[in-house]
């Protein structure tokens, strides 16, 4: 069984209900996420060894966050108790016209305050297959990104695979340094890297360049960029999200090897039940698919896999390898 160590934060997720408004709402709905935290569930329900290493504030809140990612069987074996609060970020869930939108509030959480030589690399790498980490780690803090990369490294010299999820969220880039400053280095040393092309560029220092994705003839010379820069890139993937509205989303995928381009059919998503921990759910099925599958088959899962997840309240992706297959393969009909 392959093992797959995933580092970031977990939060409490704070969410209106039926739609409504911050300022309609007189309750909310308490669920936990965080990009990182989603990709390991996602694994563990795939049937993979996926452990997630974090730092958890050691209160109530703490301790029920940790519950939360034992309920799931992921392996909590390397978090750690330390530092204040715990993270928290507010939904307000949008529909048709009207887009969702999120408020965070992670300042100093127990992850953002963290420091280097808090946490043994070496032992949680021993007979790991591959490391996850996000772009939303490093843009907590200075220290975060230090930890980021101090992981990164020990990885490297250990044989792990790495896989970066770019997660570029401008609301939380506030201490000072530019994402192009942090992640050009952090980046260097990825496998598979999941993200947007104009993205990439733009966390590498790069000009952007407005992509047509429906131009596969032209994309490879758009990805080439991306493995010059990161000489250990195997594979570079990107979700394909066409916003009808909030509701109906177009969703597809591609995978570029460096010589090869590998792209999923288009699915229509006319009825958006939550769309937040999506890209965490194609990151998910895209590790699990370059793991156990051919390049083709595994950008078709991960594809599946996002999809699936709109369909499904919460941050987690809670479908089987049985359950994305079927969606590959022409699935929806009622299972009896």
């Amino acid at each position: 069984m392959k093992k797959i160590v995933t580092f970031g934060e977990l939060m409490m997720r704070l969410a209106t209900q039926n739609n409504e408004r911050f300022g309609q709402a007189r309750s909310l709905g308490l669920t936990y996420g965080g990009g990182e935290f989603n990709v390991a569930v996602s694994l563990a329900n795939y049937g993979l060894n996926a452990q997630f290493v974090t730092r958890l504030p050691n209160n109530d809140l703490g301790k029920s966050a940790l519950e939360e990612v034992n309920r799931f069987q992921v392996n909590a074996d390397h978090i750690l108790f330390g530092g204040d609060r715990l993270g928290v970020y507010f939904l307000e869930q949008g529909a048709g016209l009207r887009a969702s939108s999120v408020v965070y509030d992670r300042a100093n959480s127990a992850l953002a305050t963290v420091e280097t030589n808090t946490f043994d690399w070496q032992t949680i790498f021993k007979n790991a297959d591959w490391f996850h980490w996000s772009g939303v780690t490093p843009a907590l803090s200075q220290t975060a990104a230090d930890v980021t990369l101090e992981a990164i490294k020990v990885a490297k010299s250990m044989g792990v695979k790495i896989s970066c999820d770019l997660n570029y969220r401008s609301k939380l880039w506030q201490y000072g340094k530019s994402p192009s400053e942090v992640m050009s280095e952090l980046l260097a040393y990825s496998t598979v890297i999941l993200g947007d092309i104009d993205t990439a560029y733009f966390m590498l220092g790069k000009e952007k360049v407005n992509p047509d994705y429906t131009a596969t003839n032209e994309l490879a010379n758009l990805y080439k960029p991306l493995f010059e820069h990161c000489s250990n890139l195997d594979y570079v993937a990107t979700s394909l999200r066409n916003s009808i509205n909030t509701s109906h989303q177009r969703i597809g995928g591609i995978l570029f090897d460096g010589a090869q381009l590998f792209t999923s059919k288009s699915y229509e998503v006319s009825y958006v039940v939550d769309r937040v921990g999506s890209g965490d759910a194609f990151m998910g099925g895209l590790i699990y698919g370059l793991n156990e599958l051919p390049a083709q088959e595994a950008i078709n899962f991960a594809t599946a896999a996002c999809v699936l997840k709109h369909t499904i309240p919460g941050d987690l992706n809670r479908v089987s390898v049985n359950e994305v297959e079927k969606l590959t393969t022409g699935g929806g009909d009622v299972q009896r």
